[in-house]
């Protein structure tokens, strides 16, 4: 099943509304300057456009021009609220809108994009106090579903009212759940393209982001032996595989596989799940779950089809779990709630739950079951979180791959994944 729909057939002319649309509007009416960050290619300048007077792309060495001979007359004479897209092209920008600022703090004045982590390079970051951060990720089901406003699922799961979750119109298996994971959140992949096309264009950004983007940001003396670490993270992705393993399937020491990590973080591609403690629990690991931000990223590093994730039980788990941290990291971005979220597991690996949230107080847990038929022995990890917990547990669920949502015990419920954007 493919939702591109008339959006594929029109190309990138219609704007898909986004999250962060709501909350960007809501902090700019307040803030005079906010910094947009995320992955390459996830649609940070389109979102951007839609709130900004005048663009300028600071990629374009025309317009560059004038922000390197003297950035605060340049900015000075521009309508506001201006957007300086790929600000990391010329940093002295920074500084610009820093004394601006400071000269006028007035709301909707600036807005910056960028994708990698240029910030890093700057021995004094001019930003501090001044550039408020909104992460954008690629797009999600439920932007796609155009429902970028209402209750977040995290939002809903405190609830512990299994009435606030609905099926959106078709029925989905699990193949359909893998599609929707190899074809990406990127807006151009996703709404253009299809078939060979797509996966042409998802293998050319890896490339790019593998020896490029990489290269931008940590001088790379062999982009081979990258690429094998990012084949071992692929193979992977959510999961706690630990370091020395993945640094010994790539050939690698562990020196330059802390070195990796750190710079697929800065390029906004690999994210950690930190481990979840708690004094109610003991013997806790505290190995963080690596997850790549997009799914297709693995399917494009391992040249998988759907058919190969269905042969293999073990990458199946993982994609399907990826698919799924990619549908909800984004709305932690903009939940009123700002759950925090973590995983958990004990040193014998008896008790696991995927996500753990922290929602104030309170604790909401998140596992995810490629199963069509869920039952009482696939909630067990939660119900034994809750039975720990007490009252602090607010609810569980376990996304599953079938028709139906019910309840496996109190406070534990069964969802299909799809409740996500329903």
């Amino acid at each position: 099943m493919d939702q591109s729909g008339s959006r594929a057939a029109t190309g990138l002319g219609t704007y898909v509304p986004r999250l962060v649309d709501q909350r960007l509007s809501e902090l700019f009416a307040q803030l005079p300057a906010l910094l947009i960050t995320g992955p390459r290619a996830t649609g940070k300048t389109t979102t951007a456009r839609h709130h900004a007077t005048t663009v300028i792309r600071l990629d374009r060495p025309a317009e560059a021009a004038a922000f390197r001979a003297d950035p605060d007359v340049a900015l000075r004479v521009q309508p506001e609220p201006v957007l300086l897209d790929e600000w990391q092209a010329v940093p002295e920008v920074l500084g610009a809108v820093k004394r601006a600022v400071d000269d006028d703090p007035r709301p909707r004045r600036f807005l910056l994009t960028g994708s990698v982590r240029a910030d890093l390079d700057q021995e004094t970051w001019p930003g501090t106090g001044r550039l408020v951060r909104l992460r954008m990720y690629g797009i999600t089901q439920r932007e796609l579903a155009e429902q970028p406003t209402g209750p977040l699922f995290l939002d809903r799961l405190a609830s512990a009212d299994i009435q606030q979750f609905h099926l959106p119109p078709g029925r989905l298996d699990l193949r359909d759940y893998i599609d929707y994971a190899l074809r990406s959140g990127y807006p151009e992949a996703l709404l253009r393209l299809s078939g060979a096309a797509r996966q042409a264009w998802l293998d050319g950004y890896l490339d790019q982001l593998l020896t490029r983007d990489a290269q931008g940001v940590l001088a790379i003396r062999d982009p081979a032996r990258l690429r094998r670490y990012f084949e071992a993270l692929a193979l992977s992705t959510a999961g706690l595989a630990e370091h020395q393993t993945l640094y010994t399937a790539a050939g690698i020491d562990r020196h330059t596989a802390v070195a990796y990590d750190q710079l697929l973080m800065n390029l906004f591609v690999l994210e950690l799940l930190p481990a979840w403690t708690t004094n109610r629990l003991s013997r806790l690991i505290k190995t963080p779950k690596r997850y790549l931000v997009d799914p297709a990223l693995a399917g494009a590093a391992l040249r998988l089809d759907a058919a190969a994730v269905l042969r293999d039980s073990d990458l199946l788990g993982r994609i399907l779990d990826t698919f799924v941290m990619a549908q909800i990291r984004p709305e932690v971005e903009v939940s009123t709630l700002r759950p925090r979220l973590y995983h958990l597991r004990d040193m014998g690996g008896r008790r696991e739950v995927d996500v753990v949230g922290e929602v104030g107080t309170g604790v909401i847990g998140v596992e995810v079951k490629a199963t069509a038929a869920p039952n009482s022995t696939d909630g067990a990890h939660l119900t034994y979180l809750r039975d720990q917990l007490g009252a602090r547990f607010l609810a569980g669920a376990i996304l599953h791959t079938g028709p139906a949502s019910f309840a496996l015990s109190d406070r534990v419920y069964a969802l299909p994944i799809c409740t996500l954007w329903g």
